[in-house]
């Protein structure tokens, strides 16, 4: 029996069902936004870091307010010293007094105040703010941490109370009190390997107070 003819491929499949072929989707047109050039100060300060350079600024023109360690003629402090802790505290004072001498601030223009301890500091400082014979207000004091909470309730009493009475005042209240977990801790930074507090918070003081006179008064 002869074999039935073979059937090419393309006529096997010119038999199967063809699926409607979908429409092709055309790709939206791109839309173009016209640029903005930027200005040219923007494009000055492009870049990573925008940082204002203080002394680019003074030379373009800005006005630079400063405190000097060396105009202080003339100027006065005010030095509210806590007596509690006083091994600490007498010490904080003597590095602060050896620094306004240092700076050349006259004995004359220092008014030292002694207090029970550093809660009474920021009422005593306020006052001689508001007295208007002084430049700045030095506050000195050391809280040292014992076994109850009381060092919570006065080392933040004295910080709050030391700025709120320079905000009240408008006289600079520098902040001279330490705080510290114990005793070694308060004497390495009242003279010890730590510095003089009393010392830096002078130094702070001199600057404020001329910053205040000569520029801000």
């Amino acid at each position: 029996m002869a074999a039935p003819p073979a059937t090419s491929s393309a006529a096997a499949n010119s038999s199967c069902a063809r699926l409607p072929s979908a429409p092709l989707r055309r790709a939206p047109a791109a839309v173009s936004f016209p640029s903005r050039s930027r200005p040219a100060g923007l494009a000055a300060h492009a870049g990573p870091s925008r940082r204002l350079d203080v002394s680019a600024a003074a030379a373009a023109g800005h006005q630079k307010l400063m405190g000097s360690l060396t105009s202080n003629e003339g100027l006065r402090f005010g030095v509210v010293v806590a007596r509690f802790n006083e091994v600490v505290t007498n010490l904080l004072l003597q590095g602060a007094l050896e620094t306004f001498e240092r700076y050349s601030v006259k004995a004359e223009n220092i008014t030292v105040v002694s207090v029970p301890g550093s809660f009474e500091v920021p009422i005593t400082a306020q006052k001689l703010g508001k007295s208007g014979k002084f430049d700045a207000i030095l506050c000195i004091g050391a809280v040292i941490r014992g076994d109850t909470t009381h060092y919570d309730a006065v080392a933040n009493s004295a910080a709050s109370g030391v700025l709120n009475a320079g905000l009240s005042a408008g006289t600079p209240c520098i902040f001279g009190v330490l705080t510290c977990e114990d005793m070694d801790q308060a004497l390495n930074r009242a003279g010890g390997k730590a510095g003089n507090k009393g010392a830096e918070a002078a130094l702070t003081a001199i600057e404020m107070a001329s910053l205040f006179r000569h520029h801000l008064g």
